[in-house]
């Protein structure tokens, strides 16, 4: 919550060094500089003639080499497409670029923390302003007493600025799961628990149809007002998805403590690169948070000491849960399963849950120290 003046040098400061960060981006990409030390000795001298200070120049190489190594661990990894391709191509060939508001590192040389006053120190091209005023919970005030460590982030969205702070929250002990519960993921329904939790996609699946007419409708207009319009609406839906995903894992973690329980979590990656579907279905596909809600149910449950274990989900929604027997046929539709060997009829996404709380249980298990005495 910084006043007029103060706004404008945090501003004024995130607009500088980013503008030199793209420099120093450019140095990196045309002398193909591999190490960070050596990216120190092309630039470090014009960082600090144009005003930075020494801290706040280290943070600008730190971050360009850091979105270098980001950039490679990407293109290794084949997110950016195959070699050849044109959206690898068009990443290869130009250096990466940094908006004018992106997140600048502070460390505790460049801020310092009141938590009493609720202000902060922090550096700026300006000089360092002090008495900066912050707003956050009574929860979040409490955590970054306790827990805050290292760096943390100024950035600025919308015109209005934010800080990030990394706070060290230790592990809860986890206990001896008595049993799993079984989280089976999809669109229609969001998450299905073994343990009788349903969260139903279609009001989801209706906001984001709504949204996406929305947008089309405004970008046809093509006026000023409807792009004043649809910048005011911009990442609404990824927040309003954000919450729900919130929501959605909480509801499944504090269950599973409730009852001594362990989640059995399906393994999703590489997804939207195995599924094959038409095209009316693709935005609901690669719309879709799948990573957001796994890491939210992650940290979550390492938060409690709640147990969780990864599972195989191949042909998860094929087997019957109560005999084993796996058939295509046993899918009726998308919402009814039919064992074709002991007659079992159940809902597709429940037998499904089950079926990955068994296979959790079976992980866990095969995971766990052996307490059989050796051999003499």
């Amino acid at each position: 919550m910084p006043e007029a003046a103060q706004g404008a040098a945090l501003s004024a400061t995130l607009h500088t060094v980013n503008a030199l960060a793209n420099w120093v981006s450019d140095v990196a990409f045309v002398n193909d500089v591999p190490r960070e030390y050596e990216l120190r000795k092309h630039t470090y001298a014009r960082l600090k003639a144009e005003g930075l200070g020494a801290q706040a120049a280290q943070h600008v190489i730190k971050k360009v080499r850091d979105a270098y190594t980001t950039l490679h661990a990407n293109l290794k990894a084949g997110n950016l497409g195959r070699p050849g391709s044109k959206q690898r191509g068009k990443a290869e060939s130009k250096p990466v670029t940094f908006r004018p508001e992106a997140a600048q590192p502070y460390d505790d040389r460049c801020l310092s923390w009141q938590y009493d006053t609720q202000t902060v120190s922090i550096w700026t091209t300006a000089g360092r302003l002090r008495g900066v005023r912050f707003i956050c919970s009574a929860n979040g005030l409490k955590m970054l007493r306790q827990y805050r460590r290292g760096e943390s982030d100024l950035i600025e969205r919308d015109g209005i600025f934010y800080l990030i702070a990394t706070c060290e929250v230790p592990e809860a002990g986890q206990y001896e799961p008595d049993g799993f519960i079984g989280v089976d993921l999809g669109i229609v329904n969001i998450a299905t628990t073994s343990a009788g939790y349903r969260a139903a996609g279609r009001e989801l699946n209706r906001y984001r149809k709504r949204q996406l007419a929305l947008r089309a409708k405004l970008q046809k207009k093509g006026t000023k007002s409807a792009k004043c319009r649809l910048k005011e609406r911009s990442r609404r839906e990824a927040r309003h998805v954000k919450n729900t995903n919130h929501i959605i894992s909480k509801t499944i973690v504090t269950e599973a403590e409730r009852t001594f329980a362990g989640i059995s979590l399906e393994e999703l990656k590489g997804i939207r690169q195995r599924v094959r579907l038409r095209k009316p279905q693709r935005v609901a596909l690669h719309c879709w948070a799948f990573a957001q809600l796994g890491e939210f149910i992650v940290y979550k449950a390492r938060r409690a000491g709640v147990p969780l274990v990864f599972v195989n989900p191949a042909y998860s929604s094929q087997e019957c849960a109560e005999c084993g027997h796996i058939d295509r046929l046993n899918r009726t539709s998308q919402a009814r399963f039919v064992c074709r060997s002991c007659g079992v009829v159940a809902h597709a996404d429940r037998n499904a849950s089950h079926v990955l709380a068994r296979r959790g249980e079976s992980v866990w298990t095969a995971g766990r120290e052996s307490r059989v005495p050796a051999t003499p």
